[in-house]
């Protein structure tokens, strides 16, 4: 007993040595909410041209839809509509294979008429991973495709994660910067800055503009 009592009492002056040291270094470390104004944000990235095959690239068209893409509630959403439609036209020109995508809960009534698919053009419907639960992969590999070009909102939803889906399937990613749309500008440079810097889609990823796009 006088051994175990002696421990102890080492354990203890030992502990009230250390613990107030330990103490007093959580309480000077800094958090990222401390640090969160002093962050620099990173340089803007070069927009590249990109020189396309039609016959294996695919245009994406994720989640435009009326009860999103409006003035009140995603103005950048509404600024992008003509860009997009320019560039849906341009791809159907060139035969370039084109899908749409929805929301878990919408209709294909519910995209934006400048932008409803064609009858031949699928529609799959998920959450912001259009290859989840959906059968796009199956889609995208039956007809060959190897390049996707993705455009939509928001970005930091249904762009950033199927584009991340796309290139962990091996695709190349193709993001026009002007074809994806948040409500909030940071959302759309953190999606920039994701794609070509994180370790799953910085290999596959090119973020450029619409009129960069060409196609051989």
């Amino acid at each position: 007993m006088k051994r175990k009592g002696w421990l102890m009492m080492v354990l203890i002056l030992g502990l009230g040595a250390v613990l107030p040291k330990a103490l007093a270094l959580f309480a000077q470390e800094k958090t990222l909410i401390d640090e969160w104004n002093s962050i620099q944000i990173p340089q803007a990235p070069e927009l590249k041209q990109v020189t396309l095959d039609p016959k294996t690239t695919a245009f994406l068209v994720l989640d435009i839809q009326k009860n999103s893409c409006t003035a009140q509630a995603r103005p950048r959403c509404v600024a992008s509509i003509p860009k997009v439609k320019a560039f849906l036209e341009l791809c159907r020109s060139k035969g370039v294979f084109v899908a749409h995508s929805l929301t878990s809960t919408a209709t294909p009534q519910d995209i934006v008429d400048e932008l409803s698919p064609l009858p031949q053009e699928p529609v799959v419907r998920s959450g912001v991973d259009k290859f989840y639960k959906t059968d796009l992969e199956k889609i995208l590999t039956d007809r060959g495709i190897k390049t996707v070009i993705i455009a939509g909102t928001a970005a930091h939803g249904a762009v950033l994660h199927t584009a991340t889906g796309a290139a962990l399937r091996g695709l190349n990613v193709v993001v026009p910067v002007d074809g994806m749309s948040a409500d909030v500008p940071f959302a759309e440079l953190y999606t920039a800055w994701h794609l070509l810097n994180s370790p799953g889609t910085r290999r596959n990823s090119t973020v450029t503009s619409f009129s960069q796009i060409r196609f051989q």
